[in-house]
C-alpha cells in the first residue's frame, strides 16, 4: 500500500450513508468519518469504492487477531455447517463446554474459576453486579470516573465517561459510587508516582469515611488500564492498596477486561500489568470471539455458585458459532505469539511516538502498554491544556491519507491496531501520523463540514 491521499467523497459512499440516515437512530453511532467498510483482512480495511486503510482501531479493540483471520473464519464456517444455534439456556453443546474450561484455566490466580456467557461486554458487567451482590449480600458498587463499562442500565450506571450516557435516561441504577482514577500525566507540582498513588487512594477512601459503609459494599469494579477514559494506567502501588482494602473489608475486587484483555496490553489480561493480583470477577468481551457477539464473566467458583438459573441466562449467549470463533481466537493468540508481538511492537511504537514528541509540541503524553496507546494532544507541553481541535484535525488528515484512527475524550488518539499488523504497515501508519502533526501545525488541515460533533 502506498501512503497517498484517498478521495473518499464518492457517490456510492454518500448515497449509502444518506439512505442509512433515514432509518438508523443517531444514538447508535459516534460520528467520525463517512466510511462504509466493504471488507477487511489483517490490519487493512477496504471501503465500498475500493480504497484501502490501515486500521489503528481494530473495531474498538474487538479484532485483536486481525480481520477475517483464516483460522477464525474456518472455525465459524465449520461450526455453522453443523449447528448455528441452540440455546445453552436449556441444553449443551461442545464449543461452549470447551470454551468455559479454557477461560477458567486462563484466568489469573490459583483459585478454581467458573464461567458464564453473555452477548456483550455490557451484560458481562451487569453480571458482575449480580454475582457481587448475591455473594456478599451487600448492595453498593464502587466504580471510577472516566470509566466505560457498557450501555445497559447496570453497566451504564457503573460508567463515568460521557454525559450522553446519562442525559434524559435517569434515574439510573442506584447504589453506585464513583471515585477518581489516578492520572500520572496531570500531577501536582513535584509529585512522584508514589505521591500520586497515595493522593488518589486517599480520595478512594473518602466515601468510605463519610457516607459509604465498607461492610455494605459488594464490589469495586476497575479497568486495569482505562480504555475510553484515554488509555490511562493506574500506578502499581495504588492498585495494590485498593486490592488490599477490598480484601480487608470483604469487598470483591472485580476487573473489566473487555477492552484491555485478550493480549491487547502485551499480557493475556490487563490486570497482569500488576503483580500478584487475583481478581474475584473478570468481565470479558470484544476480542474474545474476534468481534462475534459473545461475552463472559470468569469468577472464583464460590462467587459464581452464589446464583442459580435463570439469574443470568440469554437465548443467544454462548452461541456455538461464537464459541467456536473464540476457541480459534485463543488458538491464534498462542500459535502466532501475538501477546509477545504486542509487547514488542508496542515498545517500538512508543519509541516512534516519543521521538515525534520531541519535534511536535502538541504531543503532551505518550502512554503505551503493548500495541495499546493513548497519545494525548495538548495546546503545549507546559500547560497540558487539552486540544481537541488539533486532535480532530490529525485524525482527519490520517483518514484522508489511508489511516483509520479515532480520538477519546476529544484530544487523545486511540492507538489500538490489530495485533497482527506488520512492521511495514505500522511504520506506514506512524509516518502518516507524523506527517499529520506537521500538517496541522502548519495550518494545512481543515475539518469536514458536518452537522454533528466529531468524536466522543
Amino acid at each position: 500500500m502506498e501512503a497517498k491521499k484517498v478521495d473518499h467523497n464518492h457517490e456510492k459512499d454518500k448515497r449509502l450513508i444518506e439512505r442509512e440516515n433515514q432509518y438508523l437512530a443517531s444514538a447508535e453511532r459516534i460520528n467520525y468519518y463517512d466510511l462504509v467498510i466493504d471488507s477487511a483482512h489483517g490490519a487493512v480495511l477496504k471501503d465500498v469504492d475500493g480504497n484501502e486503510y490501515i486500521d489503528l482501531l481494530a473495531s474498538a479493540s474487538a479484532i485483536n487477531v486481525g480481520h477475517t483471520n483464516d483460522l477464525v473464519v474456518k472455525a465459524i464456517q465449520d461450526q455453522a455447517e453443523k449447528l448455528i444455534h441452540y440455546t445453552p439456556s436449556y441444553f449443551h453443546h461442545e464449543p461452549e463446554q470447551q470454551l468455559a474450561e479454557k477461560l477458567a484455566k486462563l484466568a489469573p490466580g490459583p483459585t478454581p474459576k467458573k464461567v458464564i456467557f453473555g452477548n456483550s461486554g455490557s451484560d458481562a458487567n451487569d453480571a458482575i453486579i449480580k454475582f457481587a451482590r448475591a455473594y456478599t449480600g451487600r448492595q453498593y458498587m464502587v466504580s471510577y470516573m472516566n470509566s466505560y463499562h457498557g450501555s445497559t442500565y447496570g453497566s451504564m450506571a457503573l460508567s463515568g465517561v460521557s454525559l450522553n450516557m446519562t442525559r434524559k435516561m435517569g434515574p439510573l441504577m442506584p447504589g453506585v459510587v464513583h471515585v477518581p482514577y489516578p492520572d500520572l500525566y496531570r500531577t501536582e507540582p513535584g509529585e512522584t508516582e508514589h505521591d500520586v498513588a497515595v493522593r488518589f487512594f486517599e480520595a478512594f477512601k473518602q466515601p468510605f469515611e463519610s457516607f459509604l459503609p465498607a461492610d455494605e459494599v459488594a464490589a469495586v469494579l476497575i479497568e486495569p488500564i482505562q480504555g475510553d477514559g484515554g488509555l490511562v494506567k493506574a500506578p502499581e502501588e495504588y492498585m495494590q492498596m485498593v486490592y488490599k482494602f477490598c480484601h480487608d473489608n470483604g469487598i470483591l475486587f472485580a476487573v473489566d477486561e473487555v477492552n484491555q484483555g485478550m493480549g491487547r496490553t502485551g499480557h493475556m489480561w490487563g490486570i497482569e500489568n500488576y503483580h500478584d493480583i487475583e481478581p474475584d470477577l473478570i468481565s470479558v468481551g470484544k476480542s474474545i470471539a474476534s468481534g462475534m457477539p459473545l461475552s463472559a464473566v470468569v469468577g472464583k467458583a464460590d462467587v459464581m455458585n452464589s446464583l442459580g438459573s435463570p439469574a443470568h441466562t440469554f437465548t443467544t449467549a454462548g452461541n456455538p458459532v461464537c464459541c467456536a470463533a473464540a476457541l480459534a481466537t485463543l488458538e491464534v493468540l498462542e500459535k502466532d505469539s501475538l501477546i509477545e508481538k504486542s509487547k514488542r511492537d508496542g515498545e517500538y511504537a512508543k519509541e516512534r511516538f516519543t521521538e515525534m514528541q520531541s519535534r511536535h509540541p502538541n504531543i503532551g503524553d505518550v502512554r503505551m502498554f503493548g500495541l495499546n496507546g493513548g497519545i494525548e494532544l495538548v495546546e503545549d507541553q507546559e500547560t497540558k491544556v487539552p486540544d481537541a481541535d488539533f486532535a480532530t484535525k490529525v485524525i482527519t488528515y490520517a483518514f484522508e491519507h489511508g489511516v483509520v484512527i479515532i480520538t477519546l475524550r476529544g484530544n487523545i488518539l486511540r492507538f489500538q491496531p490489530p495485533l497482527v499488523i506488520t512492521r511495514e504497515e505500522l511504520d506506514q501508519a506512524l509516518d502518516v501520523l507524523d506527517d499529520a502533526f506537521t500538517a496541522v501545525e502548519n495550518g494545512e488541515v481543515s475539518l469536514p463540514d458536518t452537522d454533528s460533533k466529531i468524536g466522543w
